[in-house]
């Protein structure tokens, strides 16, 4: 005859390990949490009540915005004063935003992923359902990028525009728009 083990020992037993295994699992901390960034993805927007693409980061004083599409984190209202490329850089470089410092002059290939190449001649060159603000169409922005095969002289710079995109223009003589970003790999060597 085997030997029958109690119903009552068994439940210990499975507790048991159940609650083992879940004492060793991760923990993580409170929220919110997003979702990895990602450069192939495109997170459409139509409104800004129904974009997922963009969060204004009420822990920044709202001054700020996450991308989720690329997971970087834009000033929401950029400057709206020109300046050359050399005081472009100094300004994010110390700039403090958010009670967050930190920040710096975008990459072209960065500052290119908020325009919008869709949009009309003329308008604002941005998503729709973005929440940025004092976006000017009037001239451009800044890139940290240089421009190969001009002795570093040179940055390229985007205007966001509808039938426009990415020109180039010296660094020391011009003067545009600065938008700084935080996060992502920094400064290209091209």
């Amino acid at each position: 005859m085997k030997p029958r083990v109690p119903l009552t020992a068994t439940l210990v037993v499975l507790g048991t390990l159940v609650f083992s295994t879940l004492a060793n699992a991760q923990t993580t901390s409170a929220g919110p949490y997003y979702a990895t960034p990602s450069w192939d993805q495109t997170l459409a927007c139509t409104t800004l009540t129904t974009c997922p693409r963009f969060i204004v980061l009420s822990n920044m004083n709202s001054d700020a915005v996450l991308d989720r599409e690329t997971g970087l984190v834009w000033e929401k209202s950029p400057s709206t004063q020109g300046v050359t490329w050399f005081i472009a850089q100094f300004n994010c470089n110390v700039l403090s935003k958010g009670n967050r410092m930190g920040w710096r002059l975008p990459t072209l290939q960065e500052l290119a992923s908020l325009y919008d190449p869709s949009v009309a001649f003329d308008e604002l060159a941005l998503p729709a359902g973005h929440p940025f603000q004092n976006v000017q169409t009037s001239t451009t922005y800044w890139s940290a990028t240089t421009e190969v095969g001009n002795n570093a002289t040179v940055a390229w710079t985007v205007p966001f525009v509808g039938g426009a995109g990415p020109g180039s223009a010296s660094k020391g003589f011009f003067s545009f728009l600065v938008w700084c970003v935080r996060g992502g790999q920094g400064v290209d060597p091209q």
